[in-house]
């Protein structure tokens, strides 16, 4: 998997927004509508995380509290987040 987009922090569920970054032709890329592991950077800060089905068919990756402070981001804001390895 070598997937890299751009994507503004915040996809609204019931709602509510989350502070999420959904990953664009995600059923297409997984093939799948459940949740999905991987190995992934957020603005080139490494993480481990699940990408969590929407409810409409597509993933969204959460993005804490602590990973917005350090990038210095908020909801609105623009991250690059690149996918580099499924795990599950």
């Amino acid at each position: 998997m070598d997937v890299t987009f751009t994507a503004p922090i915040g996809v609204t569920v019931r709602d509510d927004v989350w502070s999420c970054v959904e990953i664009p032709d995600s059923l297409e890329l997984l093939g799948t509508g459940k949740a999905v592991r991987v190995v992934a950077t957020v603005d080139d800060h490494p993480l481990r995380a699940g990408l969590m089905p929407t409810g409409s068919g597509g993933h969204m990756l959460s993005i804490s509290a602590k990973l917005r402070t350090q990038l210095g981001k908020g909801i609105g804001d623009t991250v690059t987040v690149h996918l580099s390895e499924r795990l599950t």
